[in-house]
């Protein structure tokens, strides 16, 4: 692949592109999907695809090609340069990453035990079996394994490789048309991978959650299960990108040094996450990934930056670039000091939210927000859980931030197709959310 990459460069460089980077990737994805307690569907896939990163006088462009050989990719370069040749110069673009560079092993990301796993319906039979066991009456969902390589080649000399592995589980759990629980198990080592995890927290919800009834509306305390909380996060993450800010899609625009979240919060993105299912040894330009603090005890310190808005605003890359703009890696809320017993304790009458999904900013600028709890949705009365349905949360980023009361003291690793960047949290507190009636 090295020499698919050296190949396009070489054409790259004669048609008189400046900066040139080059991903090529090659994945190995199985897909094995449930319903109705059964496997129905098993799928594998195989692909490989190269993306493109070009700047020709300060214009730049990217794509991705499928089709490798070396006639479609000198058309696509050369239609690049055509369509280049019209655009405007990015008058602040400040060029790309200058190696060398050394990278380091990031523990626990690659794992020849998924490679080699000829079998994963055992896997789902478990997480199944879990959830029944709990009083799930219907059981679906899905499961993949994915065996990644990834080679880099930048026209600053930088050539870099990095392998990774993944196993992760997603499962629903059913009484009937309106009690149902979710649970997800996401590792990068066949070891770690616990199926019986999200079968059983998925089986437990949805046997909470008989007969609820028409939620209140009004402000609430809220307890948000990680699996909800990855999803607010998830989409914070994007909002401290610069390209973000720039575009005008973040309430973070001025706030570098200002307090925005309570002071117990401490966000952080790692790109050398052990077992993280974003970690990767080096960004898209090849920088070496590394730990950086975004927000440290409720101070906002940093956005992810590339080498181009680094330069710009006169700082240091933050290892977050992606071809085009910067993005998280796996985004870490840090931990707090309550068991999930006790955080429920310190709610005399709030909500419990295990999931929520349709996630919508009605202005990205203020943080404006509505999302759709689903799954078990519950009020806490007195330590009691009664189940509820039909609410939709309406507040504000910032305000969902500045409000965290406290959080547990175990971190869950969430990663599904509603939470694309891997999110690390606990089970988070906040105070004196909006709460109003869905629509139908």
């Amino acid at each position: 692949m090295f020499e698919l990459n050296e190949f396009i460069l070489k054409k790259a460089k004669e048609l008189g592109f400046g900066d040139v980077v080059i991903l090529t990737y090659e994945t190995n994805r199985r897909q094995v999907r449930f319903a109705n307690n059964e496997i129905t569907v098993a799928k594998h896939w195989h692909e490989r695809k190269v993306e493109l990163f070009v700047e020709l006088e300060k214009r730049i462009a990217g794509t991705t090609i499928t089709e490798l050989s070396e006639e479609n990719i000198e058309r696509t370069l050369k239609m690049l340069l055509g369509n280049m040749k019209g655009m405007s110069p990015k008058e602040d673009y400040y060029g790309i990453a200058e190696g060398p560079f050394e990278y380091k092993d990031i523990p626990e990301t690659f794992d020849k035990a998924i490679v080699e796993l000829d079998e994963p319906n055992e896997y789902v039979e478990r997480a199944i079996n879990a959830a029944l066991e709990q009083g799930a009456k219907r059981v679906a969902g899905v499961l993949y394994t994915d065996h990644d390589k990834v080679y880099l080649t930048t026209s600053n000399g930088i050539e870099a490789f990095d392998e990774g592995t993944g196993i992760e589980i997603s499962v629903r759990a059913f009484i009937g048309d309106l009690e149902s629980g979710h649970g997800t198990n996401s590792v990068r080592v066949l070891k770690k991978f616990d199926p019986e995890s999200a079968g059983r927290k998925a089986g437990e919800i949805a046997s909470l959650a008989k007969n609820p009834e028409q939620g209140p509306e009004g402000r609430f305390d809220v307890v948000f299960d990680p699996l909800a909380f990855a999803n607010l996060l998830g989409y914070m993450s994007f909002m401290t990108s610069a390209y973000a800010v720039e575009a005008g899609f973040s309430p973070f625009v001025n706030k570098l040094g200002q307090k925005v979240a309570n002071e117990v919060v401490i966000i952080k993105d790692v790109g050398n996450l052990p077992n993280g299912y974003g970690s990767r040894k080096f960004d898209d330009e090849g920088v070496p990934t590394r730990k950086t603090t975004i927000i440290e005890n409720g101070t906002f310190k940093t956005f992810l930056l590339n080498t181009s808005l680094a330069r710009k605003y006169k700082t240091e890359t933050t290892a977050n670039a992606g071809l085009i703009m910067p993005r998280a890696w796996n985004i870490v809320l840090e931990p707090g000091e309550y068991s999930r017993e006790e955080l429920f304790g310190e709610v005399k009458r709030g909500i419990y939210i295990t999931n929520v999904w349709y996630t919508r900013f009605q202005n990205y600028v203020t943080g404006d927000f509505s999302t759709i709890p689903r799954d078990g949705i519950f009020l806490i009365e007195d330590g009691n859980l009664k189940p509820i349905r039909n609410i939709r949360v309406s507040d504000n980023l910032l305000g969902i931030l500045s409000r965290i009361e406290a959080m547990g003291r175990e971190s869950f690793h969430i990663h599904w197709w509603e939470v694309r960047t891997p999110v690390t949290t606990p089970y988070v507190l906040v105070k004196d959310v909006g709460i109003t009636r869905a629509t139908k």
